[in-house]
């Protein structure tokens, strides 16, 4: 079962990879382009919208959340340029890095930090 479920991790870390690539391909519409690039950049960046050190609501996005986001991505993207895509991931098989992804990340977390530090200061400041 762990072999299984690692060939499943594989699976969609090579599905990602392809995604990144069918984002910059001319032949993707517009609409698929932005969300795999979105989806892509959110799974490969090494930052998550919720830390992995929360108990179990770390690992829910990974889990819960990105694959039926990953599937979407995948069927907007047209078949013949997802195959493509895929044959090139799979030679690759590297592992990206998404600095864009953590950079927007990062930027989330700081933002929230901003807000809830506005938020707060009226109350401190007493």
């Amino acid at each position: 079962m762990l072999r299984r479920i690692k060939g499943w991790a594989r699976a969609i870390r090579r599905d990602v990879h392809a995604l990144s690539l069918a984002a910059r391909d001319p032949r993707t519409p517009w609409y698929a382009k932005a969300f795999a690039l979105a989806i892509a950049a959110y799974a490969l960046s090494p930052i998550d919208l919720i830390p992995d050190f929360i108990p179990v609501l770390g690992y829910l996005d990974e889990v819960i959340l990105l694959p039926p986001a990953i599937l979407l991505a995948i069927r907007l993207v047209p078949p013949e340029v997802m195959a493509e895509h895929r044959a090139a991931a799979l030679k690759a098989e590297g592992r990206p890095v998404s600095r864009a992804g953590a950079a927007v990340i990062v930027a989330l977390w700081l933002l929230a930090g901003a807000a809830l530090i506005w938020w707060l200061w009226p109350r401190i400041a007493r």
